[in-house]
C-alpha cells in the first residue's frame, strides 16, 4: 500500500512541478487546479514530516 501512495505522490509532484515550470517559461499564470494540487502536495509533505518526526521522538524517548 505504501508503494502505491509513493507512486501517486511522485507522479502528482512531477505533474505539478513540470506544469508550473512550463507556465513560468511561457510567462502565464498557473491554472487553479495546478495551484490546488500544489497546496495539496505541500500539506501532505508537512503532515508526513510531522508524523514521522513525532514517531521518531516517541521511539527515541522509549
Amino acid at each position: 500500500m505504501l508503494e502505491a501512495a509513493a507512486l501517486t505522490y511522485g507522479m502528482l509532484a512531477s505533474f505539478v512541478l513540470s506544469s508550473a515550470n512550463r507556465n513560468r517559461k511561457a510567462q502565464r499564470a498557473n491554472p487553479k487546479i495546478v495551484e490546488v494540487f500544489g497546496y495539496l502536495l505541500v500539506g501532505t509533505s508537512v503532515g508526513g514530516a510531522m508524523a514521522l518526526g513525532g514517531y521518531a521522538l516517541m521511539v527515541a524517548g522509549a
